[in-house]
């Protein structure tokens, strides 16, 4: 363990159950308990739980907060209504993404977020700098914890934890969970980060060991393990979702990476308004594909992309790991347009100067069981 990264409210949990830890923005972090091929299956197969309480959590409050939030993030605030969560986005002036993060409406006058861990303190700090008199913008990343539960038994783990499950994709309750006696304040959504049916639980930070002592029993107890960074990372490749820091960053923009669908196309005002619309209407400079290896080889984040083996760069490999599910190297790549690359088109990647040859795709490799 590293004395200046920040632990987690279950972290002795983790060290008891043999977890192997990794620094990810700034916090301690779980990669794997029994391996990361072991937990990836049982997440597609069975169920699994991760603790993600790292995730930052900020509420913003007061008269018209609701419209506040939804004039300075991408998606549409207004399309959604209170008991529903929303993934947005909150970008720069120049369109690139200082972070992407869920929007849990609670009303009118309060929205929670949970942005990611590394980018809490930039969210914040955005809202507050626009925030008009009596908007207040609270952080409370260490509030509260974040576990998820996610595969196809997700619902029966929760059923015998006495929680709810009849909830519709991306919607949310505020519920309680009864532990041995002590009833205990949550709040529950049906959502996750695997492209699996599946649960986030955000209890109150001092309750998250117990909620994940009850939550583990009964993965366990339906043939589920405990899964870590390292299967949360290959789960969400397989998806093509987006991590920031690789897919979405400050210097790349949601028109980029495919994420145009988090985007309020027709609302008047948010960060990055501008430069958003006028990428839109000119067309990216590059743009986020899938890459398929049709051989043996693993593909990594930064690999160059090309048409041939000794031909001129046009594009770099923004993740890239091993499929589990696939038995193939998977990556998402930055292409660029100019190229002509296209869906179906067959490329190369350079990786540590072995040539690569792999399929263009477009994302997920595997198929989505969210709904």
């Amino acid at each position: 363990m590293t004395d200046d990264l920040l632990d987690g409210p279950i972290t002795a949990r983790h060290e008891a159950l043999g977890a192997t830890f990794a620094a990810f923005g700034g916090w301690n972090m779980p990669v794997s308990y029994s391996g990361t091929v072991a937990e990836h299956a049982a997440v597609r197969e069975r169920v699994g739980i991760f603790d993600v309480s790292h995730l930052g959590k900020a509420t913003v409050r007061g008269a018209g907060a609701a419209a506040f939030v939804n004039s300075c993030l991408a998606n549409d605030l207004a399309k959604i209504e209170s008991g529903k969560a929303q993934y947005t986005l909150c970008c720069n002036d120049s369109g690139g993404v200082v972070d992407d993060l869920i929007a849990y409406l609670v009303s009118d006058s309060e929205v929670f977020l949970i942005p990611n861990a590394a980018n809490t303190a930039a969210v914040v700090a955005a809202l507050r700098a626009a925030a008009p008199e009596g908007i207040e913008v609270v952080d409370q990343h260490r509030d509260f914890g974040v576990l998820a539960v996610q595969g196809p038994l997700s619902a029966d783990v929760l059923t015998a934890v006495g929680l709810p499950t009849d909830l519709g994709y991306m919607s949310y309750v505020d519920t309680e969970i009864d532990l041995d006696g002590v009833t205990r304040p949550l709040r529950l959504c049906r959502t996750g980060y695997t492209g699996e049916r599946g649960f986030e639980l955000v209890p109150r930070w001092e309750d998250s060991a117990a909620v994940f002592d009850a939550l583990l029993r009964a993965v366990t107890e339906r043939d589920g393990l405990p899964a870590g960074l390292g299967a949360r990372d290959t789960l969400r490749t397989e998806m093509g979702y987006p991590l920031h820091g690789h897919e979405l960053t400050p210097e790349i923009s949601p028109v980029q990476a495919r994420s145009g669908w988090a985007v309020g196309w027709d609302k008047p005002a948010f960060f990055g308004h501008d430069a958003l619309v006028q990428e839109k209407a000119e067309g990216p400079r590059r743009r986020l594909y899938g890459l398929l290896a049709t051989g043996r080889g693993v593909l990594r984040a930064d690999c160059v992309v090309r048409m041939e083996p000794d031909g001129p760069e046009i594009g770099v490999c923004t993740s890239g790991t091993f499929s589990p599910t696939l038995k193939q190297g998977i990556a998402l790549a930055l292409i660029d347009t100019e190229s002509g690359v296209r869906k179906g088109d067959r490329v190369i990647v350079d990786v540590r100067g072995r040539a690569i040859e792999c399929d263009v795709v477009i994302p997920p490799f595997v198929p989505s069981h969210t709904a």
